[in-house]
C-alpha cells in the first residue's frame, strides 16, 4: 500500500481506479479516460494533486536564495500573487526538477513533483548554506486542479461574490490569497483552469461540492493525454539528471539576464549552447501520425541526421490520431518511426498540439 492524499477515500466513492504513482495509490481513471478526457477539453473537470511536493521559503535571504537555485529569475515576481515556471539545474546543467514558485505576502511558494520530493529537500538545503532562508514543507496542504472551458466560472460559484471578482480578475500564473485558500491560474491542461491550494480538512468538502456542480473526478490517465496535447513535459519522460533544459524545450525557463546574476547551472549551459549551435545537443519536437498506428513512449526515430527517441506518446482524442514528444537530432527535416516492423513516416512539428481544445499546427 502507498501514501494517499486526503482525498483517498472520495476516489474510492467515485468508483476510481487505484494504480501506484511514486509510492502514492492514485486514480487512474473513474470509468473511461478518453471521456474524462474530452470533458475536460469541453467542460470542467477536478483533479487531486495533493500528492505533490508544497514548500514554503522565507527569511532576509529568501529572493536572493531563489535567484541563485532556480534558472528562471523570481525577480521577475514583482507582487504578490505572481507564479512563474522554472528548472531547476545541476552544477552541469541538467534538469534536477521543473517547478511553479508563486511569490506569496511575506515568502515563496514552491510546488515541485512528488517523485522528486526527497532530493529536491536535499538539494534546497545542500544549498541553503549562507543565505538567511528557511525551508518548510506543508504536507497539510492539498491541491485541487479544476480545468476546462467551465472551470472558472464554476469554481466562483463556490465561492463568496467579492472572492468570485478576485478569482474573475487573476491573469495566466497569477494567484491570489483567500484567507486560508490560495487560488492560482495555472494548470497543466493547456485549458482554463485554477489550482486550489487549501488545508487538507477542507479538501474533501470542496471535493464534494464541485462534484455537485457537475464538475467530473478525472485521473491520471486523462491528465498524461491531455498534457501531451497541450505539449507540456513531464519529468522523467522529457527531461532528468541527464537532460539539458536546451534538449526538453525549456529555453522559456532560463533567465540569462541581467548576466551579473550567477544561477546554479549558468556556466554548463553557455557550453550547452555552443554544443547546440555545432549540432551536438538534441532538440525536443512534436510527431504526429495521421495514418493509422500508434505512437509510444521508448520508439526509436530515424531521422536523416541520426537516431532519435519518442519520451511521450499515444492516442490524441482531441486530434483523433497519435501525437509524440521526441528528442532528436537538432536540424532534422524528416523522420521515420517503425511500426510493426515497417518504417513509417511522421511529421515533424513544434512541441504544441492543442490548446483550449483547439489544434494549433497547420
Amino acid at each position: 500500500m502507498g501514501k494517499k492524499t486526503c482525498l483517498y477515500e472520495k476516489h474510492l466513492e467515485s468508483s476510481g481506479k487505484i494504480v501506484d504513482f511514486a509510492g502514492w495509490d492514485m486514480p487512474v481513471n473513474y470509468g473511461s479516460q478518453i471521456e474524462e478526457h474530452n470533458f475536460v477539453r469541453n467542460s470542467a473537470g477536478v483533479f487531486d494533486v495533493s500528492h505533490m511536493t508544497i514548500i514554503d521559503l522565507g527569511g532576509l535571504d529568501a529572493e536572493k536564495y531563489l535567484r541563485y537555485l532556480l534558472a528562471n529569475d523570481i525577480a521577475k515576481l514583482t507582487t504578490p500573487g505572481k507564479a512563474l515556471y522554472s528548472a531547476m539545474l545541476n552544477h552541469d546543467g541538467y534538469v534536477l526538477d521543473d517547478l511553479i514558485v508563486y511569490r506569496m505576502r511575506d515568502s515563496y511558494r514552491l510546488v515541485v513533483n512528488c517523485a522528486t520530493r526527497e532530493k529536491d529537500l536535499r538539494w534546497l538545503i545542500q544549498n541553503s548554506d549562507g543565505f538567511r532562508v528557511s525551508i518548510e514543507e506543508k504536507p497539510r496542504l492539498a491541491i485541487l486542479a479544476i480545468n476546462g472551458p467551465n472551470s472558472i466560472s464554476m469554481c466562483c460559484e463556490l465561492v463568496s461574490s467579492e472572492d468570485a471578482a478576485k478569482i474573475k480578475k487573476l491573469k495566466y500564473f497569477q494567484g491570489t490569497e483567500l484567507r486560508e485558500w490560495f487560488v492560482a491560474r495555472t494548470g497543466y491542461t493547456g485549458e482554463l483552469g485554477l489550482e486550489f491550494i487549501v488545508p487538507v480538512e477542507d479538501a474533501p468538502s470542496l471535493w464534494a461540492e464541485l462534484l455537485e456542480l457537475d464538475v467530473k473526478p478525472i485521473g491520471l490517465g486523462a491528465r498524461d493525454t491531455l498534457r501531451l496535447e497541450a505539449g507540456m513535459n513531464l519529468y522523467g519522460q522529457e527531461m532528468d539528471e541527464l537532460t539539458s533544459p536546451l534538449s526538453a524545450n525549456m529555453e522559456r525557463t532560463i533567465a540569462y539576464d541581467p548576466p551579473n546574476r550567477e544561477f546554479i547551472g549558468r556556466a554548463a549551459l553557455i557550453a550547452h549552447n555552443e554544443l547546440r549551435k555545432a549540432g551536438k545537443i538534441p532538440i525536443l519536437v512534436g510527431l504526429t501520425l495521421e495514418s493509422r498506428g500508434m505512437l509510444r513512449s521508448g520508439q526509436k526515430v530515424l531521422t536523416e541526421r541520426g537516431e532519435g527517441l519518442i519520451t511521450s506518446g499515444g492516442f490524441s482524442p482531441t486530434l483523433k490520431h497519435s501525437i509524440a514528444l521526441a528528442r532528436i537530432p537538432n536540424d532534422s527535416l524528416s523522420c521515420e518511426v517503425e511500426l510493426r516492423g515497417v518504417p513509417t513516416a511522421v511529421r515533424i512539428i513544434e512541441p504544441n498540439f492543442v490548446r483550449f481544445g483547439k489544434r494549433v499546427f497547420k
